[in-house]
């Protein structure tokens, strides 16, 4: 792999002479999978060799020890290199530099430390027998929940670490609602619910398994909400294609982009669910859509939409060549299948692109749409629900509730046509 990008054959010894010359040639081999480019790599390799000989130069053995001469290392790089540029954020920059290389590389070698450099987080409250494998085995949620949970959980921890309450059969309702009180003090409404419910799950889990001495879940009380009480944020569809016209479809990324603003205005889809599909989702022939593992628990098989199928088809043939059947790539380095929030970071960037606002802008946004397009050409609750995929019939009645396109019309005129 080396011999890609070196030519000198001195070049490629030296490296591979050096004590972590397989570590080097590993991550080079790894930075090539992931489509770097050839600039990035011949970059990064001096820095590396300089690391491996700097951190040998002051004691170090074995790979495992590498990660305590990280920041050492960057900051001599930075009095070095960076004698001139006396800002905090000119600092941070050049250190950053030379550090993620380095903890990109370690990744191989050390467990517990990701390529982009941040330490994989640990389960909250490891004393507390397998809640997370009750919360997927026994409650069948989903690692995505899972992970709220563990969200929810470690803010916990770090409070009651805090105030130096160790000992979880300590808790009592003072504490919790103290907890709550300053938590969720910069939360919405939604969010401090979110919180609220996970945090009866643990307490209820901790007096099954004898933990505490009695159920403090019913101590725990979230903010008030009223059912309807909130109005669905979708937009109309003569924004629909404004946004859709300020993609530029003539770039790889537009291509890809306008893809999956088609998929998920035209089908409701969540962003997760659009993040989630792979070229076998698609069956070409019968010209059909299967999302599977929807939120309720079912799959969806929908009519492939000559529009929608064109702009995957357009996508597909600019798509990054890899073995990984995702549909959904993102285009720079390293090469990853596009994310949830990636999916609802570029809606976002289109809405605002378009000049169209709305509150809370993200991928469901346009699902919003969606379902508030078929309400307002009187399908049933029962055929929206099933189409878009919601559990409750509940969650369709509320786009009922206004009459947007008549309240959008008095708000822009005198609205005395639509009185």
């Amino acid at each position: 792999m080396l011999e890609r990008y070196f030519v000198k054959p001195d070049t490629i010894d030296r490296i591979r002479a050096s004590w972590i010359g397989e570590l080097v040639e590993q991550y080079v081999k790894w930075l090539a999978e992931n489509h770097y480019s050839a600039r990035t790599i011949l970059r990064r390799v001096p820095i590396l060799m300089s690391f491996g000989k700097y951190a040998w130069g002051r004691g170090a053995k074995t790979w495992e020890g590498l990660p305590d001469y990280v920041d050492p290392f960057a900051e001599m790089y930075f009095r070095q290199r960076g004698y001139n540029r006396k800002s905090e954020h000119a600092h941070k920059q050049i250190t950053d530099e030379i550090k993620n290389p380095i903890k990109g590389m370690l990744d191989f070698v050390i467990p517990g430390l990701s390529g982009n450099g941040r330490t994989h987080k640990t389960n909250p409250f490891p004393g507390v027998p397998d809640f997370f494998h009750y919360l997927r085995e026994e409650r069948g949620l989903r690692e995505a929940s899972i992970d709220l949970y563990k969200h929810h959980l470690r803010s916990l921890e770090g409070y009651l670490s805090r105030i130096g309450l160790h000992n979880l059969s300590e808790l009592s309702p003072v504490v919790l609602s103290a907890y709550l009180t300053e938590h969720c003090a910069g939360l919405g409404s939604s969010s401090c619910t979110g919180l609220v419910s996970s945090l009866r799950v643990f307490l209820r889990y901790l007096f099954r398994e004898g933990v505490i001495n009695r159920d403090l879940s019913f101590a725990v009380e979230g903010p008030r909400k009223y059912r309807m009480s909130d109005i669905p944020r979708s937009i109309n569809w003569n924004d629909v294609q404004r946004m859709l016209e300020s993609v530029d479809r003539r770039t790889t990324y537009g291509k890809r982009d306008y893809a999956i603003l088609l998929l998920l205005v035209t089908y409701g889809l969540r962003g997760r669910e659009v993040a989630e599909l792979t070229l076998d989702s698609i069956d070409w022939k019968k010209e059909q859509l299967y999302v599977p593992g929807r939120k309720a628990g079912h799959s969806t098989v929908y009519p492939l939409s000559p529009i929608v199928g064109q702009a995957v088809l357009d996508y597909l043939r600019v798509r990054p060549q890899t073995s990984d059947r995702h549909i959904f790539f993102r285009f720079l380095a390293p090469l990853r299948s596009y994310t949830y929030s990636a999916i609802s970071s570029r809606v976002t960037h289109y809405l605002h692109k378009a000049g169209i606002s709305v509150h809370r802008a993200g991928s469901h946004t346009l699902r919003h749409t969606c379902v508030q397009h078929l309400v307002d050409a009187h399908f049933s609750f029962k055929t929206i629900g099933d189409y878009v995929g919601h559990r409750s019939v509940d969650s369709t009645a509320i786009y009922t509730k206004v009459n947007v396109e008549a309240l959008r019309e008095v708000a822009l005129g005198d609205g005395e046509d639509v009185l």
